[in-house]
């Protein structure tokens, strides 16, 4: 639809989420949808999206950088080590215990995943190149047969809170899939650097 874009005082056309204050308009343009290849970086958005799970993506971003200080940069090896009643304790985080335990427990089995199928391989391998470009919010889906397939995965790899949404979310945020709507200015950048990858393969 039409509405769902927005032009902005810049000129350029974007994804009507992204055109609403800095912080959004920020993660929008330089963030969202740009592949994520390394490890830490799958780490951390996958952690993000499992935060974020029933509040609002605006309370996660104010506390991103505070929640980096928290789990030391999102670094598995480090975020292994953590207790969580510690962090039940700490202000910079979302403290929910579920969510606390499973960003432990996820990154142990970030660790454990290494010599076999690491993160990025495992994740990078659900991405799907015959995509239409949704034109609207209405053609976005919240999962799809792959999110489903590598929510699977995961937990059968001993990952905690990752539903087939919140999969997919990561799938969006990582460049798995290009979410941005078609007319939106990041999307062909996107696309650019997502064919980059296909060509270096």
């Amino acid at each position: 639809m039409a509405s769902d874009l927005v032009r902005g005082d810049d000129g350029k056309r974007r994804c009507r989420w992204g055109a609403g204050d800095e912080m959004y308009r920020r993660y929008h343009d330089t963030e969202w949808g740009r592949p994520v290849l390394d490890e830490r970086g799958l780490y951390e958005k996958l952690c993000l999206e499992c935060l974020q799970s029933g509040l609002s993506w605006a309370l996660i971003l104010r506390k991103r950088e505070g929640l980096r200080e928290a789990f030391a940069g999102f670094d598995p090896e480090a975020v292994a080590g953590l207790d969580v009643e510690r962090l039940l304790e700490d202000v910079r985080v979302i403290r929910n215990r579920k969510k606390l335990e499973a960003i432990v427990r996820n990154a142990e089995a970030t660790i454990a995943m290494r010599d076999e199928t690491p993160l990025p391989e495992l994740i990078w391998s659900f991405r799907r190149r015959d995509r239409r470009a949704p034109r609207g919010y209405g053609e976005m889906p919240s999962l799809n047969q792959e999110s489903k397939e590598l929510a699977k995965e995961l937990k059968r790899r001993g990952f905690a809170f990752v539903g087939p949404t919140t999969v997919y979310s990561t799938m969006q945020a990582v460049g798995v899939v290009n979410d941005h709507l078609a007319g939106c200015f990041v999307r062909a950048e996107v696309e650019a650097a997502r064919k980059a990858l296909s060509d270096g393969a």
